[in-house]
């Protein structure tokens, strides 16, 4: 394990899969294959950079993993945005091609995984009508699959925690337009994603208590940050997240997606690692931040993800998976049903 470096400014960063470096995984079993999971977190895509992710290399990523992976929500992520036509609605092109990649994902020609069986997708929710133009024309896309969307509030007085993707608006939460474009979303029967940095957390209990019939999710573990201003001072990271969190717990409406914390907690140098962490290595790092969420929030609360293929530059499918079901090792039967499949189920009414 290599613990991030001041002087390095390469957690934030997007990078495509390096497979010889996947390759020297140690091979590792699935634990409990039968335990139903879906993906509460996941991205397709076919990047200027190159990077591609369809639902072919999810496919194999899943059979190789050897876990009983039913279905994935796919997450906006600037993919396939239409090249003309209104700028608040080129963002459709997106949910269009997730659309697609579903349909191939229900034909079974490539994996049985219902993949996109939910689409998040992207809105300004600041825009008014254009906003709700925006979201009846996801609707219209998504072919009955729209449960969602995600608009990046993360913002940091630190360029290097910035990183490649944040928010225009460093009070985007807190804005009179924003919380009016909520009310909206809830009137569609929407879910909001919340995308911030731990420090932001409170602005995601204030927005919570503000609008408390919202179906709010706090995705990546609250994104706790562990590189650039933030290094070496794990302790105080880990007591201001876990304060935060503690609060936010308190808002029935918020639940937690798990995981996803490969690119900002930094106390895992995938630039520099020989080979990826196994599964119980995983497990060691993620777990002061895994295990508080179950205990804070309740399994009915929480949901498992992946970030694929984000997180696939640090280690593979199978990995995240095992990881999961050792730090969960000790909870009941129901509370992992809940925690790898049925909260998802019921948060994006699948």
């Amino acid at each position: 394990m290599n613990t991030a470096s001041p002087r390095r400014q390469v957690f934030g960063l997007l990078f495509p899969p390096d497979e010889a470096y996947l390759a020297r995984a140690a091979p590792e079993v699935a634990l409990e294959p039968d335990l139903p999971i879906i993906d509460g977190h996941m991205h397709l895509w076919d990047r200027e950079d190159a990077s591609r992710y369809l639902v072919e290399d999810f496919a194999r990523d899943a059979a190789e993993s050897g876990h009983d992976v039913e279905a994935t929500v796919f997450v906006e992520c600037h993919a396939m945005y239409r090249a003309d036509g209104p700028e608040h609605l080129k963002c459709v092109g997106e949910t269009e091609f997730a659309a697609g990649m579903a349909a191939i994902g229900a034909s079974q020609r490539y994996t049985r995984t219902r993949v996109a069986q939910a689409i998040v997708a992207h809105v300004d929710l600041r825009q008014g009508d254009r906003a709700r133009e925006t979201i009846e024309a996801h609707l219209a896309a998504a072919n009955g699959r729209l449960r969602g969307t995600r608009q990046i509030a993360k913002w940091n007085a630190d360029p290097v925690i910035r990183g490649q993707v944040f928010s225009d608006d460093p009070e985007l939460l807190r804005s009179e337009a924003f919380g009016r474009g909520i009310d909206m979303l809830t009137s569609y029967g929407l879910s909001f994603d919340a995308s911030v940095y731990h420090p932001q957390i409170p602005e995601v209990t204030a927005l919570a208590r503000a609008h408390p019939d919202a179906n709010i999710v706090l995705i990546h573990t609250g994104s706790p940050v562990g590189h650039g201003s933030y290094a070496g001072k794990e302790a105080e990271n880990h007591a201001a997240w876990n304060a935060a969190m503690r609060e936010l717990a308190a808002c029935p409406n918020v639940s937690v997606k798990l995981g996803g914390v490969l690119m900002h907690l930094g106390n895992f140098d995938f630039t520099r690692a020989e080979a990826p962490p196994t599964s119980e290595q995983l497990a060691e790092l993620w777990r002061p931040y895994v295990e508080p969420c179950i205990e804070l929030f309740g399994a009915g609360r929480c949901m498992v993800s992946s970030n694929f293929p984000v997180d696939k530059a640090g280690f593979g499918y199978g990995t995240v998976w095992n990881m999961f079901k050792r730090i969960t090792a000790d909870c009941s039967a129901d509370e992992k049903r809940l925690i790898f499949s049925d909260t998802a189920r019921r948060v994006y009414r699948l």
